[in-house]
Protein backbone atom coordinates (compact mmCIF):
# COMPACT_ATOMS: atom_id res chain seq x y z
CA UNK A 1 0.00 0.00 0.00
CA UNK A 2 1.10 3.46 -0.85
CA UNK A 3 0.32 5.82 2.15
CA UNK A 4 -1.07 8.80 0.75
CA UNK A 5 -2.86 10.21 3.27
CA UNK A 6 -3.34 9.82 7.70
CA UNK A 7 -5.65 11.35 9.77
CA UNK A 8 -5.90 10.39 13.76
CA UNK A 9 -10.20 10.89 13.41
CA UNK A 10 -11.17 9.59 16.57
CA UNK A 11 -10.30 8.30 20.08
CA UNK A 12 -12.35 6.46 22.44
CA UNK A 13 -11.60 6.43 26.22
CA UNK A 14 -13.65 4.07 28.36
CA UNK A 15 -16.87 6.00 28.59
CA UNK A 16 -16.68 6.69 24.81
CA UNK A 17 -19.56 5.29 22.13
CA UNK A 18 -17.11 3.59 19.33
CA UNK A 19 -17.23 5.05 15.85
CA UNK A 20 -19.87 3.53 13.46
CA UNK A 21 -17.02 3.52 10.69
CA UNK A 22 -17.97 2.26 7.01
CA UNK A 23 -14.57 1.63 6.35
CA UNK A 24 -12.65 -1.60 7.14
CA UNK A 25 -10.55 -1.71 10.28
CA UNK A 26 -7.22 -3.68 11.28
CA UNK A 27 -6.22 -3.55 14.58
CA UNK A 28 -2.97 -3.86 16.45
CA UNK A 29 -2.85 -5.01 19.97
CA UNK A 30 0.04 -5.41 22.22
CA UNK A 31 1.83 -5.55 26.07
CA UNK A 32 2.94 -1.94 27.22
CA UNK A 33 6.21 -1.26 25.48
CA UNK A 34 6.26 -3.94 23.12
CA UNK A 35 7.21 -1.30 19.81
CA UNK A 36 3.83 -0.53 18.83
CA UNK A 37 3.78 3.11 18.29
CA UNK A 38 6.90 2.25 16.91
CA UNK A 39 5.43 0.06 14.31
CA UNK A 40 2.35 2.19 13.47
CA UNK A 41 4.57 4.76 12.47
CA UNK A 42 6.47 2.58 10.33
CA UNK A 43 3.67 0.96 9.05
CA UNK A 44 2.39 4.88 8.03
CA UNK A 45 6.14 6.36 7.09
CA UNK A 46 5.68 8.68 9.52
CA UNK A 47 8.18 9.44 12.13
CA UNK A 48 5.50 10.41 15.64
CA UNK A 49 2.12 10.00 14.11
CA UNK A 50 1.61 7.38 16.56
CA UNK A 51 3.59 8.56 19.85
CA UNK A 52 5.95 6.62 21.21
CA UNK A 53 7.10 7.06 25.07
CA UNK A 54 9.55 5.78 27.58
CA UNK A 55 6.95 5.74 30.15
CA UNK A 56 4.81 2.35 29.19
CA UNK A 57 1.19 2.22 29.35
CA UNK A 58 1.25 5.53 28.31
CA UNK A 59 -1.88 4.51 25.32
CA UNK A 60 -5.03 4.73 27.76
CA UNK A 61 -7.30 5.12 24.10
CA UNK A 62 -8.39 3.50 20.84
CA UNK A 63 -7.30 5.49 18.42
CA UNK A 64 -8.57 5.23 15.09
CA UNK A 65 -6.33 6.64 12.19
CA UNK A 66 -8.14 6.85 8.77
CA UNK A 67 -5.41 5.19 5.68
CA UNK A 68 -5.82 7.28 2.27
CA UNK A 69 -10.35 7.03 3.43
CA UNK A 70 -9.72 3.54 2.57
CA UNK A 71 -9.08 1.48 6.16
CA UNK A 72 -9.19 2.51 9.65
CA UNK A 73 -6.03 1.24 11.40
CA UNK A 74 -6.81 0.70 15.01
CA UNK A 75 -4.98 1.15 17.80
CA UNK A 76 -5.70 -0.53 20.46
CA UNK A 77 -4.21 -0.07 24.41
CA UNK A 78 -1.40 -1.31 25.90
CA UNK A 79 -2.18 -4.18 28.36
CA UNK A 80 0.21 -6.09 31.46
CA UNK A 81 2.15 -3.29 32.95
CA UNK A 82 2.64 -3.84 36.65
CA UNK A 83 2.68 -0.17 37.56
CA UNK A 84 -0.86 0.65 36.43
CA UNK A 85 -3.64 -0.29 38.87
CA UNK A 86 -5.36 -2.74 39.23
CA UNK A 87 -8.64 -0.32 38.59
CA UNK A 88 -6.84 0.96 35.25
CA UNK A 89 -5.97 -2.88 33.93
CA UNK A 90 -9.79 -3.49 34.46
CA UNK A 91 -10.73 -0.20 32.22
CA UNK A 92 -8.23 -0.82 29.46
CA UNK A 93 -9.24 -4.93 29.30
CA UNK A 94 -12.93 -3.93 29.04
CA UNK A 95 -12.43 -1.03 26.82
CA UNK A 96 -10.17 -3.95 24.36
CA UNK A 97 -13.24 -6.15 24.87
CA UNK A 98 -15.79 -3.49 24.09
CA UNK A 99 -14.06 -3.36 20.79
CA UNK A 100 -13.64 -6.57 19.63
CA UNK A 101 -16.67 -7.51 20.53
CA UNK A 102 -18.72 -4.21 18.90
CA UNK A 103 -16.69 -3.48 15.91
CA UNK A 104 -18.97 -4.45 13.02
CA UNK A 105 -15.69 -3.67 10.32
CA UNK A 106 -12.45 -4.74 12.40
CA UNK A 107 -10.93 -7.27 9.32
CA UNK A 108 -7.86 -8.91 11.25
CA UNK A 109 -5.77 -8.43 14.32
CA UNK A 110 -2.29 -7.91 14.54
CA UNK A 111 -0.76 -9.27 18.07
CA UNK A 112 2.33 -7.78 18.57
CA UNK A 113 5.05 -9.97 21.02
CA UNK A 114 8.71 -9.11 22.08
CA UNK A 115 10.52 -11.60 19.91
CA UNK A 116 13.51 -11.38 22.61
CA UNK A 117 11.22 -13.20 25.60
CA UNK A 118 8.84 -15.88 25.77
CA UNK A 119 5.30 -14.53 26.02
CA UNK A 120 4.05 -13.50 28.82
CA UNK A 121 0.58 -15.29 30.72
CA UNK A 122 -1.08 -11.38 29.71
CA UNK A 123 0.30 -12.12 25.81
CA UNK A 124 -1.75 -15.57 26.28
CA UNK A 125 -4.65 -14.37 27.73
CA UNK A 126 -4.76 -12.23 24.69
CA UNK A 127 -4.29 -14.16 22.68
CA UNK A 128 -6.69 -16.82 23.84
CA UNK A 129 -9.13 -14.24 24.01
CA UNK A 130 -8.74 -12.70 20.35
CA UNK A 131 -9.62 -16.32 19.52
CA UNK A 132 -12.76 -16.43 21.74
CA UNK A 133 -13.88 -13.64 19.75
CA UNK A 134 -14.16 -15.56 16.46
CA UNK A 135 -10.72 -13.87 15.01
CA UNK A 136 -7.43 -15.71 14.31
CA UNK A 137 -4.57 -13.29 15.30
CA UNK A 138 -1.31 -12.39 13.46
CA UNK A 139 1.50 -12.26 14.76
CA UNK A 140 3.85 -9.93 14.30
CA UNK A 141 7.17 -10.55 16.15
CA UNK A 142 8.74 -7.38 17.20
CA UNK A 143 12.15 -6.13 18.49
CA UNK A 144 13.99 -8.19 15.29
CA UNK A 145 17.06 -5.61 15.85
CA UNK A 146 17.60 -6.35 19.06
CA UNK A 147 18.48 -9.99 18.77
CA UNK A 148 21.10 -11.98 16.39
CA UNK A 149 20.40 -13.23 13.31
CA UNK A 150 21.07 -16.71 14.04
CA UNK A 151 18.37 -16.50 17.10
CA UNK A 152 15.46 -15.47 14.76
CA UNK A 153 14.10 -18.95 14.33
CA UNK A 154 14.53 -19.83 17.92
CA UNK A 155 12.78 -17.38 19.49
CA UNK A 156 9.76 -18.03 16.73
CA UNK A 157 9.34 -21.76 17.59
CA UNK A 158 9.69 -20.22 21.17
CA UNK A 159 6.76 -17.67 20.69
CA UNK A 160 4.17 -20.60 18.57
CA UNK A 161 4.90 -22.93 21.46
CA UNK A 162 4.39 -20.70 24.09
CA UNK A 163 1.22 -19.65 22.85
CA UNK A 164 -0.09 -22.55 21.15
CA UNK A 165 -0.80 -20.93 18.09
CA UNK A 166 -3.30 -22.13 15.44
CA UNK A 167 -1.63 -23.95 12.63
CA UNK A 168 -1.26 -22.06 9.83
CA UNK A 169 -0.98 -18.81 11.79
CA UNK A 170 1.32 -16.40 10.30
CA UNK A 171 4.33 -14.20 12.15
CA UNK A 172 5.95 -11.90 10.67
CA UNK A 173 9.47 -10.82 12.60
CA UNK A 174 9.40 -6.80 12.59
CA UNK A 175 12.34 -4.33 12.83
CA UNK A 176 11.40 -0.81 13.42
CA UNK A 177 15.15 0.27 12.50
CA UNK A 178 15.08 -1.41 9.15
CA UNK A 179 11.77 -2.10 8.78
CA UNK A 180 11.82 -5.73 7.80
CA UNK A 181 8.23 -6.99 7.95
CA UNK A 182 6.39 -3.84 6.62
CA UNK A 183 6.17 -5.19 3.16
CA UNK A 184 4.37 -8.55 4.52
CA UNK A 185 2.30 -6.49 6.94
CA UNK A 186 0.71 -4.21 4.36
CA UNK A 187 0.34 -7.03 1.31
CA UNK A 188 -0.99 -9.46 4.13
CA UNK A 189 -4.09 -6.18 4.37
CA UNK A 190 -4.43 -5.50 0.53
CA UNK A 191 -5.21 -9.71 0.23
CA UNK A 192 -7.47 -10.25 3.05
CA UNK A 193 -8.80 -6.90 4.09
CA UNK A 194 -9.00 -5.08 1.04
CA UNK A 195 -9.41 -7.80 -1.40
CA UNK A 196 -6.36 -6.57 -3.63
CA UNK A 197 -4.14 -8.48 -5.84
CA UNK A 198 -0.34 -8.36 -5.08
CA UNK A 199 2.33 -8.09 -7.10
CA UNK A 200 4.86 -9.62 -5.86
CA UNK A 201 7.12 -9.67 -8.69
CA UNK A 202 10.34 -7.30 -8.69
Amino acid sequence: MIIKNVELETVCGITSVLPDNELPEIAFAGKSNVGKSSLINGLMNRKSLARTSQTPGKTQTINFYNINKELFLVDLPGYGYAKVSENEKRKWGQLIEKYLHNSVQLKAIFLLIDIRHSPGNHDKMMYNYILETGYKPIIIATKLDKIKRSQISKQLKLIKETLEVVPGTTIIPYSSQTKQGRDEIWEIVDKQVLGEEVDTDE
